[in-house]
């Protein structure tokens, strides 16, 4: 399990303290182990080895008891009040956060019925709201249901417009209010993923799950993929123009494991590996055009293994570094519209 899932199991558990009358027993005991370490410690490094005995306690000796039982009644008063200044600080926190969790939950509500509703200006609205609700978000996992949900819609039946009936208005209509609304939420998760890691708007190191999508185009041009799970298993890439250029894959996992390309353009022009895994397992080119040119394989995995190439054409001319498992070598016979170069 990763660490921020443990994480955030506990925020949503809430929030566990132990009892005032465990807690004060301990520290008691941990402040008297520290200051007997410390005392002895010093008792060493001074030398000390033996105490002139008094006979008699006269009225110096006698003020310094009475101020030292004062300082440790003084002591002891103000570790009771920091254990208790923590818990409270504890609670207000714990308070806080269920405070903006509701909030998150209210919005988020409000943002999904806004994915369903007929008009697709609502639908604009509310892909904008679950965003700007995702940015909000007060904990990693709340953000994540939100990507979540945005990636959901893509996962929902779409007919691409070569599927469209011809000379049917409504439907074209339609067909091109429901696209916008689809490469709005594409083009929102890209301006996200250009971001650095460390803004707190940046989405990097989250999941992306485009499983079976139908992508009539759409643009990640520039983007990072660093961490977390981006899977395009069984993709549908059936026209327009799929925008990878010069994006980077330094970390996590990449699949278009059983993707298709049957139409249209996917460019990878100027992408670079450099750590992480990218996988075309089982990937299906049967038409169109993949293009890697100028791609740079120059660390982590890459794997074609069980890729068909049966039409259109794929190009890795110019590519740079270690080829990816799984290609044909280019000193055999290559399929149709396969292009590797001569290093490889």
């Amino acid at each position: 399990m990763r660490p921020f899932l443990s994480r955030g199991w506990a925020e949503r558990r809430g929030l566990r303290l132990w009892h005032v009358w465990i807690v004060l027993p301990l520290a008691f005991v941990t402040a008297i182990a520290i200051a007997a370490g410390a005392f002895f410690a010093g008792w060493d490094l001074l030398g000390a080895r033996e105490l002139k005995p008094e006979r008699r306690i006269d009225s110096k000796t006698l003020f310094d008891l009475v101020k030292l039982s004062f300082g440790v009644v003084a002591g002891a008063g103000a570790l009771v009040a920091l254990v208790v200044a923590y818990r409270r600080q504890r609670v207000d926190e714990d308070g806080a956060l269920r405070d903006a969790t509701r909030l998150h939950n209210e919005r988020f509500t409000n943002a999904v019925s806004q994915l369903g509703d007929d008009s697709a200006a609502v639908r604009l609205g509310g892909v904008h709201a679950l965003a700007g609700l995702a940015d909000d978000a007060p904990t990693r996992d709340l953000r994540q249901t939100c990507i979540d949900v945005l990636c959901a819609y893509l996962r929902l039946p779409y007919t691409a417009e070569a599927d469209l009936p011809p000379g049917d208005t409504e439907a074209r209509h339609a067909y091109l209010a429901q696209r916008e609304v689809r490469h709005t939420i594409i083009r929102i998760i890209r301006d996200h993923l250009r971001l650095m890691p460390q803004p707190p708007r940046s989405w990097q190191g989250h999941d992306f799950d485009f499983t079976d999508v139908t992508f009539d185009g759409g643009d990640f041009a520039f983007t990072t993929f660093s961490r977390g799970v981006v899977s395009f298993d069984g993709a549908k890439f059936t026209g327009g123009t799929v925008d990878f250029r010069y994006a980077e894959f330094t970390g996590g996992w990449l699949r278009f494991n059983g993707a298709e390309f049957a139409d249209g353009t996917v460019d990878f022009t100027g992408a670079e590996v450099t750590s992480g895994r990218l996988r075309f397992n089982s990937a299906k080119f049967t038409g169109g055009t993949v293009n890697f040119t100028d791609a740079q394989f120059t660390g982590g995995t890459v794997d074609f293994h069980d890729a068909q190439f049966a039409g259109g054409t794929v190009d890795f001319s110019h590519a740079s570094g270690t080829a990816p498992a799984g290609l044909p070598s280019s000193g055999t016979p290559l399929p149709a519209g396969l292009t590797l170069p001569a290093s490889w």
